[in-house]
């Protein structure tokens, strides 16, 4: 997957997502509103390789969608279940993800994340998104209490606050998920860099049980690294786990929520569906 935001005009910022495997390759563009809206005002989607159904229609009557709870049932309804309409459905939550990394505040405001200051960031942050509390643990009251206790950085820049007129590619993000199999066991890889964030997650599962051997991964970049740094650890808990049908669901108690990594539960959920037959 390679995603990136550009500026919009007024209130609104465009997203594209070009995601590939080795069947089919997809461009999902969606105009959209920031927090707390995340509101659709135009998308469409192109194939660029491969067998996808025509979903033209369908995209098109995402006008107005929120892309918030329930927003994979509607795109999935509005796709149906043709050829690659679970490809252009994972599409659209990699856009619903880059939506919520700029926002737009006054641009005065956004300034306050080139003072060098972390907290001014995660104030901001906190202000640019009215649903980032309690998502994980950086953005929890246990977070929130290390500023002021240790050394803190972050990456964050006033341009992800508040865009420059027309700004191109403001946020720019690459994932790339792999699967392979080894001597009895099979290796799952998942990585996302960006702006933000740098993790590369490696599961290593017994291919006869499904069952967990390894769970490790580097974050070379992080939000606020020093507090994001603290749930990265969880990532042991997934081994002795099954990875059969209901893991997925498991994986919010292990990883997520907010004593965990919103990132780490998303990059390891995406992963395990390279598992289904």
């Amino acid at each position: 997957m390679e995603g990136w935001t550009d500026d919009a005009d007024g209130d609104a910022l465009a997203h594209t997502v070009r995601l590939a495997d080795p069947e089919r390759q997809i461009e999902f563009r969606a105009v959209t509103t920031t927090s707390p809206t995340y509101e659709i005002r135009h998308a469409h989607c192109r194939v660029l390789g491969g067998d996808v159904a025509a979903v033209g229609e369908g995209i098109a009557s995402l006008t107005g969608a929120r892309m918030v709870a329930g927003f994979t049932r509607r795109v999935a309804e509005a796709v149906g279940s043709g050829t690659g309409a679970a490809f252009v459905v994972d599409a659209a939550i990699e856009v619903a993800r880059l939506a919520r990394q700029v926002t737009k505040l006054p641009r005065a405001q956004a300034e306050r994340a080139a003072s060098g200051d972390a907290l001014d960031c995660w104030q901001l942050d906190t202000t640019g998104w009215i649903d980032l509390p309690d998502s994980c643990f950086t953005y929890s009251a246990a977070g929130r209490s290390l500023f002021g206790t240790r050394p803190i950085a972050t990456p964050m820049h006033p341009d992800l606050y508040s865009p420059r007129p027309g700004q191109q590619r403001v946020f720019a993000r690459r994932k790339l998920a792999r699967l392979a199999r080894l001597d009895g066991r099979l290796l799952l890889f998942h990585s996302m860099h960006d702006n933000a964030h740098g993790f590369e997650i490696t599961y290593e599962l017994d291919a006869a049980t499904g069952r967990v051997l390894r769970a490790e991964h580097v974050t070379p970049k992080l939000p606020y690294m020093g507090i994001c740094s603290e749930p990265q650890r969880k990532i042991a808990a997934l081994v002795g786990e099954i990875a059969d049908d209901g893991l997925r669901k498991r994986l919010a108690p292990l990883i997520g929520g907010a004593a965990g990594c919103a990132q780490l539960y998303d990059l390891t959920a995406d992963v395990l569906k390279l598992l289904a037959p």
